[in-house]
Protein backbone atom coordinates (compact mmCIF):
# COMPACT_ATOMS: atom_id res chain seq x y z
CA UNK A 1 0.00 0.00 0.00
CA UNK A 2 1.43 3.27 -1.12
CA UNK A 3 1.85 5.82 1.70
CA UNK A 4 -1.11 8.17 0.27
CA UNK A 5 -3.44 5.52 0.23
CA UNK A 6 -2.38 4.53 4.06
CA UNK A 7 -2.76 8.03 4.99
CA UNK A 8 -6.08 8.15 3.25
CA UNK A 9 -7.08 4.65 4.82
CA UNK A 10 -6.80 6.47 8.62
CA UNK A 11 -9.03 9.69 7.54
CA UNK A 12 -11.55 7.18 6.06
CA UNK A 13 -11.84 5.11 9.36
CA UNK A 14 -11.60 8.16 11.48
CA UNK A 15 -14.40 10.15 8.66
CA UNK A 16 -16.71 7.35 8.29
CA UNK A 17 -17.47 7.58 12.60
CA UNK A 18 -21.07 9.84 13.31
CA UNK A 19 -19.53 13.20 13.19
CA UNK A 20 -20.73 16.59 12.39
CA UNK A 21 -18.66 17.63 9.53
CA UNK A 22 -21.82 18.67 7.75
CA UNK A 23 -23.06 21.03 10.49
CA UNK A 24 -21.75 25.07 9.54
CA UNK A 25 -19.74 24.75 13.35
CA UNK A 26 -17.68 22.04 12.30
CA UNK A 27 -13.83 22.25 12.07
CA UNK A 28 -12.45 22.80 8.31
CA UNK A 29 -10.59 19.55 7.91
CA UNK A 30 -8.29 21.34 5.00
CA UNK A 31 -5.43 21.66 7.29
CA UNK A 32 -5.50 18.25 8.61
CA UNK A 33 -6.07 16.59 4.92
CA UNK A 34 -3.16 19.25 3.71
CA UNK A 35 -0.92 17.19 6.67
CA UNK A 36 -2.71 13.76 6.23
CA UNK A 37 -1.74 13.91 1.95
CA UNK A 38 0.79 16.28 1.31
CA UNK A 39 2.48 16.01 4.52
CA UNK A 40 2.19 19.50 5.91
CA UNK A 41 3.71 21.37 3.07
CA UNK A 42 2.53 24.65 2.01
CA UNK A 43 0.01 25.30 -0.49
CA UNK A 44 -0.69 28.37 -2.40
CA UNK A 45 -3.80 29.46 -2.82
CA UNK A 46 -5.12 30.50 -6.36
CA UNK A 47 -2.25 31.72 -8.19
CA UNK A 48 -3.56 30.46 -11.74
CA UNK A 49 -1.19 27.58 -12.10
CA UNK A 50 -4.39 25.00 -11.71
CA UNK A 51 -8.05 26.14 -12.17
CA UNK A 52 -10.86 23.83 -10.54
CA UNK A 53 -13.81 23.57 -12.91
CA UNK A 54 -17.46 22.31 -10.59
CA UNK A 55 -20.90 22.65 -10.41
CA UNK A 56 -22.03 24.88 -7.31
CA UNK A 57 -25.14 22.73 -6.78
CA UNK A 58 -25.04 19.50 -8.01
CA UNK A 59 -27.70 17.68 -9.90
CA UNK A 60 -27.03 13.89 -8.95
CA UNK A 61 -24.06 13.98 -5.50
CA UNK A 62 -23.11 10.50 -7.17
CA UNK A 63 -22.18 12.12 -10.71
CA UNK A 64 -20.40 15.26 -9.88
CA UNK A 65 -18.33 16.50 -12.68
CA UNK A 66 -14.77 17.88 -11.78
CA UNK A 67 -12.52 19.83 -14.28
CA UNK A 68 -8.44 20.35 -13.36
CA UNK A 69 -7.15 22.59 -15.63
CA UNK A 70 -3.25 23.98 -16.47
CA UNK A 71 -2.56 27.42 -17.39
CA UNK A 72 1.16 25.85 -18.34
CA UNK A 73 1.02 22.14 -18.64
CA UNK A 74 5.00 21.94 -18.94
CA UNK A 75 5.39 23.13 -15.31
CA UNK A 76 2.75 20.73 -13.69
CA UNK A 77 3.53 17.04 -13.17
CA UNK A 78 0.65 15.93 -11.04
CA UNK A 79 -2.65 17.57 -9.64
CA UNK A 80 -4.57 16.10 -6.72
CA UNK A 81 -8.85 16.29 -6.25
CA UNK A 82 -9.43 16.83 -2.97
CA UNK A 83 -13.20 16.49 -1.43
CA UNK A 84 -12.95 17.92 1.98
CA UNK A 85 -15.59 16.31 3.56
CA UNK A 86 -15.78 12.86 1.71
CA UNK A 87 -15.37 10.01 3.96
CA UNK A 88 -12.14 9.59 1.95
CA UNK A 89 -11.42 12.80 0.68
CA UNK A 90 -8.51 12.06 -1.76
CA UNK A 91 -10.63 11.62 -4.80
CA UNK A 92 -7.80 11.36 -7.43
CA UNK A 93 -4.21 11.80 -7.31
CA UNK A 94 -2.89 12.01 -11.49
CA UNK A 95 0.96 11.83 -11.71
CA UNK A 96 1.39 13.41 -15.46
CA UNK A 97 3.94 12.71 -18.14
CA UNK A 98 7.01 14.10 -18.72
CA UNK A 99 5.68 15.44 -21.99
CA UNK A 100 2.14 14.66 -21.74
CA UNK A 101 1.55 17.85 -22.35
CA UNK A 102 -2.03 17.97 -20.35
CA UNK A 103 -4.00 21.25 -20.61
CA UNK A 104 -7.16 19.70 -18.44
CA UNK A 105 -8.62 16.76 -17.17
CA UNK A 106 -11.96 15.89 -16.32
CA UNK A 107 -13.83 13.47 -14.22
CA UNK A 108 -16.39 12.70 -12.29
CA UNK A 109 -17.23 11.86 -8.67
CA UNK A 110 -19.29 11.33 -5.19
CA UNK A 111 -19.85 13.93 -2.99
CA UNK A 112 -21.22 13.22 0.37
CA UNK A 113 -22.08 16.23 1.93
CA UNK A 114 -21.80 20.35 1.25
CA UNK A 115 -17.89 21.17 1.17
CA UNK A 116 -15.14 22.52 -0.43
CA UNK A 117 -13.35 20.81 -2.90
CA UNK A 118 -9.50 21.89 -3.71
CA UNK A 119 -7.72 20.90 -7.06
CA UNK A 120 -3.73 20.90 -5.92
CA UNK A 121 -1.05 20.74 -8.77
CA UNK A 122 2.82 20.28 -7.65
CA UNK A 123 5.07 22.00 -9.93
CA UNK A 124 8.29 20.60 -11.64
CA UNK A 125 9.87 22.86 -8.69
CA UNK A 126 8.40 20.90 -6.05
CA UNK A 127 5.76 23.36 -5.20
CA UNK A 128 2.12 23.22 -4.03
CA UNK A 129 -0.70 25.40 -5.75
CA UNK A 130 -4.29 24.82 -5.32
CA UNK A 131 -7.78 26.33 -6.18
CA UNK A 132 -11.21 25.93 -3.92
CA UNK A 133 -14.86 25.42 -5.14
CA UNK A 134 -17.74 25.04 -2.69
CA UNK A 135 -20.12 22.27 -3.84
CA UNK A 136 -23.40 21.47 -2.86
CA UNK A 137 -24.21 18.19 -2.62
CA UNK A 138 -25.02 15.17 0.03
CA UNK A 139 -25.90 11.59 0.06
CA UNK A 140 -23.61 10.75 -3.10
CA UNK A 141 -21.20 8.34 -1.17
CA UNK A 142 -24.52 6.47 -0.06
CA UNK A 143 -26.50 6.24 -3.31
CA UNK A 144 -26.84 2.63 -4.39
CA UNK A 145 -25.64 1.78 -7.68
CA UNK A 146 -27.44 2.74 -10.86
CA UNK A 147 -26.71 -0.47 -12.48
CA UNK A 148 -27.61 -3.94 -11.83
CA UNK A 149 -25.21 -6.45 -9.56
CA UNK A 150 -25.32 -8.92 -12.25
CA UNK A 151 -25.00 -6.63 -15.52
CA UNK A 152 -22.36 -5.14 -13.60
CA UNK A 153 -20.29 -7.53 -12.50
CA UNK A 154 -20.45 -9.09 -16.29
CA UNK A 155 -19.40 -6.42 -17.29
CA UNK A 156 -16.91 -5.56 -14.91
CA UNK A 157 -13.58 -4.03 -17.12
CA UNK A 158 -14.50 -3.33 -20.43
CA UNK A 159 -13.32 -0.26 -21.33
CA UNK A 160 -14.07 2.84 -24.39
CA UNK A 161 -12.23 4.98 -25.79
CA UNK A 162 -13.01 8.08 -27.82
CA UNK A 163 -10.92 10.82 -29.32
CA UNK A 164 -12.23 14.33 -29.95
CA UNK A 165 -10.91 17.55 -32.11
CA UNK A 166 -8.55 19.53 -29.17
CA UNK A 167 -9.33 23.14 -29.24
CA UNK A 168 -5.88 23.88 -28.25
CA UNK A 169 -3.42 23.83 -31.04
CA UNK A 170 -0.71 21.03 -30.93
CA UNK A 171 -2.79 18.90 -28.36
CA UNK A 172 -5.84 15.77 -28.81
CA UNK A 173 -8.54 15.16 -26.65
CA UNK A 174 -9.34 11.64 -25.47
CA UNK A 175 -11.88 10.21 -23.43
CA UNK A 176 -11.61 6.99 -21.63
CA UNK A 177 -14.76 5.28 -19.76
CA UNK A 178 -14.05 1.93 -17.54
CA UNK A 179 -17.29 -0.38 -16.82
CA UNK A 180 -17.26 -0.76 -12.90
CA UNK A 181 -19.30 -0.35 -9.77
CA UNK A 182 -16.78 1.60 -7.36
CA UNK A 183 -18.68 0.33 -4.74
CA UNK A 184 -18.25 2.82 -1.92
CA UNK A 185 -18.70 0.60 0.88
CA UNK A 186 -21.28 3.21 1.89
CA UNK A 187 -24.12 1.46 -0.48
CA UNK A 188 -26.58 -0.91 1.38
CA UNK A 189 -27.95 -3.25 -0.25
CA UNK A 190 -32.19 -2.48 -0.36
CA UNK A 191 -32.88 -6.09 -0.27
CA UNK A 192 -30.59 -7.45 2.11
CA UNK A 193 -30.54 -4.33 4.57
CA UNK A 194 -26.57 -5.52 4.59
CA UNK A 195 -23.96 -2.75 3.07
CA UNK A 196 -22.00 -3.79 -0.03
CA UNK A 197 -18.14 -4.34 0.34
CA UNK A 198 -16.06 -0.86 -1.21
CA UNK A 199 -14.61 -2.45 -4.52
CA UNK A 200 -13.45 0.53 -6.59
CA UNK A 201 -10.92 1.11 -9.71
CA UNK A 202 -7.50 2.69 -7.04
CA UNK A 203 -4.95 2.90 -10.18
CA UNK A 204 -4.96 3.64 -13.97
CA UNK A 205 -2.46 4.42 -16.21
CA UNK A 206 -2.61 5.49 -19.46
CA UNK A 207 -0.21 5.17 -22.27
CA UNK A 208 0.48 7.11 -25.33
CA UNK A 209 2.60 3.98 -27.38
CA UNK A 210 5.55 4.16 -24.50
CA UNK A 211 5.21 7.31 -23.57
CA UNK A 212 3.11 7.67 -19.90
CA UNK A 213 0.35 10.39 -20.48
CA UNK A 214 -1.20 9.97 -16.76
CA UNK A 215 -0.95 7.46 -14.08
CA UNK A 216 -3.96 8.10 -11.57
CA UNK A 217 -4.11 6.98 -7.75
CA UNK A 218 -8.04 7.18 -6.96
CA UNK A 219 -10.32 5.59 -3.97
CA UNK A 220 -14.27 5.23 -3.09
CA UNK A 221 -14.82 9.05 -4.38
CA UNK A 222 -14.76 8.08 -8.04
CA UNK A 223 -18.26 7.68 -9.58
CA UNK A 224 -19.55 4.19 -10.62
CA UNK A 225 -17.59 3.66 -13.76
CA UNK A 226 -14.83 5.53 -13.99
CA UNK A 227 -14.69 8.56 -16.80
CA UNK A 228 -11.77 10.42 -17.66
CA UNK A 229 -11.80 13.11 -20.35
CA UNK A 230 -8.27 15.30 -21.08
CA UNK A 231 -6.23 16.83 -23.57
CA UNK A 232 -2.11 15.27 -24.59
CA UNK A 233 0.45 16.38 -27.20
CA UNK A 234 0.73 14.00 -30.02
CA UNK A 235 3.94 12.08 -29.85
CA UNK A 236 3.11 10.22 -33.28
CA UNK A 237 2.53 7.11 -31.66
CA UNK A 238 -0.23 4.38 -33.31
CA UNK A 239 -1.56 2.83 -29.98
CA UNK A 240 -3.45 4.08 -26.71
CA UNK A 241 -3.80 1.61 -24.29
CA UNK A 242 -4.69 1.60 -20.54
CA UNK A 243 -4.16 -0.83 -17.51
CA UNK A 244 -6.72 -0.49 -14.34
CA UNK A 245 -6.72 -1.87 -11.48
CA UNK A 246 -8.78 -2.50 -8.25
CA UNK A 247 -8.52 -2.49 -4.75
CA UNK A 248 -9.31 -6.26 -4.94
CA UNK A 249 -6.43 -7.57 -7.83
CA UNK A 250 -8.72 -6.91 -10.36
CA UNK A 251 -6.20 -5.81 -13.74
CA UNK A 252 -8.29 -4.43 -16.73
CA UNK A 253 -6.75 -3.40 -19.98
CA UNK A 254 -7.27 -1.45 -23.49
CA UNK A 255 -5.55 -0.99 -25.99
CA UNK A 256 -7.00 0.73 -29.83
CA UNK A 257 -5.33 2.83 -32.54
CA UNK A 258 -5.31 6.32 -32.42
CA UNK A 259 -7.01 7.72 -35.12
CA UNK A 260 -8.32 10.94 -36.67
CA UNK A 261 -11.10 12.32 -34.01
CA UNK A 262 -14.56 12.13 -35.81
Amino acid sequence: MSRTRAALAAVLLAALAPSALAESNAPDPWPGLVTDIFHGRQVAPADGTVSLEAPKRAEDAAIVPMTMRFADPAKVKSATLVIDQNPMPMAASFTLGDKAGVDFIETRVRVNSYTNVHAVAETQDGKLHSEVKFVKASGGCSTPAGKDPDEALANMGKMKYREFRSAVAGRREAQVMIRHPNNSGMQMDQITRAYTPAHYVDAVEVWQGDELIFRMEGGISLSEDPNFRFTYAPNGAKTMRVVAHDNKGGVYKGEWPIAEPS
